[in-house]
């Protein structure tokens, strides 16, 4: 069975889910014009060292330009895009397909898409570099070179992910990966402002020995064969290729064997016998802390599903991994605590965006509330508040780190107070999203499953509340700016009731718009993907 076909397949389901779907289809545009866009610039950066005839400016960036767009595929679809999956290796299961033709023909569709259109335009620009400092041949060596890193990245992207997918099947090993992967994925932004501080202050000499090293390495071997041979290093292409060969036939072998684990499904197994108990069941549900009220049941049953549910309790790991190092970060390379507090601002928001997509997570189950006429304002709020339980302390916590890292203590209740108005903030933002602008998430073993489209508008939307919310805050960072240390004393009454007016806003108006569209809306999260 040629691979073509499982294109096709793609490319059908694509345009069916899209039928009849305005949002959906809107979504898909700005998606296209997003990797367009992404793809020029791209273009332009990588083609700027042969433009400029800089042959060591091209051996420094070409390879590490390289190997960041291999760690992008490889860590920003788990983090904010998800992973497509239109077609779902376990609706494969009950067909006669031999594992590599299963292989190549997803992995073929996995490149059918707006990611790999995006990038291949933009590594593109490492043809026409090569092309300037090395003639016609270096431009087809490299040429060569941007086709293997498009299936490298493929390949990586989607082996790790069903690696991973796979072993969230046990309880244990789910604890562990999802805390292993998060925690990788979460550093991903420090380590970004780690390299800018390096560049502001590097000895080129030796970020020059480290891209010759990465260069041979298969994140950064595709991108230079262009280079080694404009330098008459004719030797080395032969030996990159093999090593680009030689990585992409393992990860693909890794896929294999994790897809056909994932085809199996989870094998049974017996259980612990329940715990019997007097209690009665709202009892057991909700804590002795709160009411026991429809508010009450509901914010029990969020902390629940956030402590338990792979897919929340992923996106809340990695927001916590992300809010204790980069301010951090900031603090320890900065002389104050002005940029560790707007990064601080930043992570608040972050924390919102998580609920982007509640009702997604929900799914069918929703259904439940729909029946028991669950008021919208009371659902919204519970859904904040059984989240708020695990947001509040870690943001207090990450406001203690960076105030005891800057040494200044005295700075943290009204540090504290911004954060907490970013976070009001932000939610006010989310919550209209979350019930105008909600997705069915795939029924899949991976937590990092997204419907074809869906995907790139939760990072739309999610960015759109980011830097809104952001902005809500510029008025907070300019009082304590002026005020000085009078901010000291009343940032944290400030921030609070700053944050609580907007959030109890944004609830107000985004209740009745529930009530109004409940059925609508577990339609939309219900949706077959």
């Amino acid at each position: 069975m040629s691979a073509r076909y499982f294109v096709r397949l793609k490319l059908r389901l694509l345009a069916n889910g899209l039928r009849g779907r305005g949002r959906r289809v809107t979504m898909f545009v700005l998606g296209v014009l997003f990797g367009t866009v992404f793809g020029i610039l791209g273009y332009v950066v990588f083609a700027l060292p042969g433009l400029l005839h800089e042959q060591r400016a091209a051996e420094v960036l070409l390879p590490l330009g390289g190997a960041a767009l291999v760690l992008g595929w490889l860590f920003l679809p788990l983090v904010f895009f998800g992973v497509d999956e239109s077609l779902d290796p376990a609706r494969f299961a009950l067909f006669p397909l031999p594992r590599p033709t299963l292989v190549r023909g997803l992995l073929a569709a996995s490149l059918a898409g707006v990611p790999a259109l995006a990038t291949f335009g933009a590594t593109l620009g490492t043809v026409h570099a090569a092309a300037e400092l090395g003639g016609v041949v270096a431009a087809l060596a490299q040429l060569l070179g941007v086709a293997g890193g498009i299936v490298l990245c493929a390949a990586l992207c989607r082996a790790v992910t069903s690696a991973f997918a796979t072993a969230l099947r046990s309880r244990r090993a789910r604890d562990l990966a999802t805390v292993a992967l998060a925690g990788t994925a979460g550093l991903l932004g420090p380590l970004q402002l780690g390299l800018a501080a390096a560049i502001e202050r590097a000895d080129w000499d030796r970020v020059g020995r480290v891209t010759d090293v990465v260069a041979w390495t298969p994140f950064g071997a595709p991108y230079t064969l262009g280079l080694d041979v404009a330098a008459g290093r004719f030797w080395a292409v032969p030996v990159k290729v093999l090593i680009v060969v030689v990585a992409v036939g393992l990860l693909l072998w890794w896929w294999s064997a994790s897809l056909e684990r994932a085809m199996l499904g989870a094998a049974g197994g017996g259980g612990r016998a329940a715990r019997t108990t007097e209690l009665e069941p709202v009892a057991q549900l909700v804590p002795r802390w709160l009411p026991s009220t429809r508010f009450g049941a509901l914010a029990a049953r969020e902390m629940r599903y956030w402590w338990r549910e792979t897919r929340r309790r992923a996106t809340f790991i990695t927001f916590c991994v992300i809010g204790l190092f980069l301010p951090i970060f900031l603090g320890v390379t900065s002389d104050s605590t002005a940029p560790s507090v707007t990064i601080l601002v930043f992570v608040a928001a972050l924390a919102a965006v998580s609920l982007a997509n509640q009702f997604g997570f929900d799914g069918s189950a929703y259904a439940a509330n729909v029946v028991a006429g669950v008021p919208g304002r009371i659902e919204l709020a519970a859904r904040a508040a059984g989240y708020a339980v695990y947001v509040f302390p870690a943001l207090l916590v990450f406001s203690l780190v960076v105030g005891g890292v800057a040494g200044q203590f005295g700075a943290v209740p009204a540090m504290f107070g911004t954060v907490v108005a970013a976070f009001g903030v932000a939610m006010g933002l989310v919550l209209p999203i979350s019930v105008r602008a909600a997705y069915a998430l795939p029924d899949s073993a991976s937590p990092f499953a997204m419907s074809s489209g869906s995907g790139l508008a939760k990072g739309l939307l999610g960015f759109a509340a980011l830097f809104g919310s952001v902005l809500a805050t510029v008025p907070l960072q300019i009082a304590a700016f002026l005020l000085g240390d009078v901010w000291l004393w009343i940032g944290l009454p400030a921030g609070i009731g700053y944050g609580t007016a907007a959030f109890l806003l944004g609830l107000r108006l985004t209740g009745p718009v529930l009530d109004r569209r409940m059925p609508e809306l577990l339609a939309t999260v219900s949706a077959s993907t």
